[in-house]
């Protein structure tokens, strides 16, 4: 009888906690395609102006992003401009809550139909590339190894630290400029 007591608040807390991951990973892709030249040239592919979205289905946490061109991201929030170019949807806040805990692979959570496809299939395979180096950078080791279909051989520690601290560094930026415009 306790159990059920418990599950509408261990839901808010996945929920809390995508939300909280959606923010991250929507300055950290921001902060990479500003300090990782790899990851621009992936993204200098997408049309200037293309609007990226990850989201969970029907109202939950969102994350947007804008290739403002020259592979540099900009991060919007939740909340689009206009209508997104390309829109990667969990169905349920259970299965976002799988990925961005690293406890599933992107690319299992689509193979097990956690997720949906709105777009372009060459936009969301070039995003989730993007992602995966993002994830290979931001996040330990033996995590990412979880996180991403196959972790880089040639991602040297030095590097890996470095460009971690850039992108921490431009995350921290954001969430400052965001609580000083609050």
């Amino acid at each position: 009888m306790q159990g059920k007591a418990f599950r509408p608040m261990a839901l808010q807390a996945r929920r809390l906690y995508v939300e909280l991951m959606f923010q991250v990973m929507g300055r950290a892709l921001q902060g990479i395609s500003e300090v990782d030249e790899t990851a621009r040239e992936e993204a200098r592919a997408l049309p200037v102006g293309f609007l990226f979205e990850m989201k969970v289905r029907p109202n939950g946490p969102a994350l947007v992003i804008e290739h403002i061109g020259d592979g540099q991201f900009r991060f919007h929030g939740d909340e689009s401009p206009r209508p997104v170019d390309l829109s990667i949807e969990f169905k349920h806040i259970a299965h976002a809550f799988l990925v961005v805990s690293f406890q599933e692979k992107t690319s299992v959570a689509f193979a097990n139909d956690r997720m949906l496809v709105d777009g372009d299939i060459g936009y969301a395979i070039r995003m989730t590339r993007i992602l995966n180096r993002l994830e290979t950078f931001i996040l330990p080791k033996l995590v990412a190894k979880r996180a991403v279909k196959e972790y880089p051989a040639n991602l040297r520690l030095p590097e890996k630290i470095l460009s971690a601290a850039r992108i921490y560094l431009k995350v921290a930026g954001q969430f400052l400029e965001t609580a000083r415009a609050s």
